[in-house]
């Protein structure tokens, strides 16, 4: 009986502590039903889906684009290092993504296009690659396979110190731009 009695104490103290650190108080957790109705993540944005821009000239080069997954929204991260001040940008929905300079139509996969422009050219001074970038195609390196919201990338080449970038999305959704001294940060909403 004392063998008992300590198992289930030992039982209802690991239950009660379970439930005090995984859901906070009054709250149901993630994908959880209370009261017959399931719960998921509240995603909470308020960004819109309207052009987004600030100027901060660099002349330091992009060197890095990649991505990530987040619960509510899909990052996309473009790197320029030591720009300092900041990056100038300007992120909007496009109809199609249309190549500066050369004018060229460069398709992008998904319900809706946003055009990512970073004020920060692809190549160095000396004209010298600093991104493997190559205009038409995907960028390199990243695989969207399991994003919620992200369908495509297509680097569309830099043209006069800016370099252009196709973000092909599920559908037109909600984005903001958060533009840090050294990167600028595309986050598009999983929904409305």
């Amino acid at each position: 009986m004392g063998r008992t009695r300590k198992a289930l104490t030992t039982a209802a103290l690991m239950s009660a502590a379970l439930a005090f650190t995984a859901v906070p108080a009054g709250a149901a957790p993630a994908g959880a039903t209370q009261g017959g109705v399931t719960h998921s993540t509240a995603c909470t944005t308020g960004w819109g889906s309207l052009d987004k821009s600030g100027a901060a000239p660099t002349s330091e080069p992009l060197k890095n684009i990649r991505t990530g997954r987040h619960d509510c929204f899909d990052r996309m991260v473009i790197d320029v290092p030591g720009a300092g001040s900041g990056v100038g940008h300007r992120v909007r929905y496009v109809g199609r993504l249309q190549q500066d300079g050369a004018g060229q139509q460069i398709a992008v996969g998904g319900g809706a296009v946003l055009e990512v422009r970073v004020a920060a050219a692809a190549h160095d001074e000396n004209g010298q690659p600093t991104y493997p970038g190559r205009v038409g195609r995907a960028l390199p390196g990243i695989d969207l396979a399991g994003y919620r919201t992200f369908r495509d990338t297509r680097f569309a080449g830099s043209f006069e110190g800016e370099t252009q970038i196709g973000l092909g999305v599920r559908a037109r959704l909600p984005f903001r731009v958060l533009a840090l001294t050294d990167r600028i940060v595309v986050d598009v909403a999983h929904s409305w």
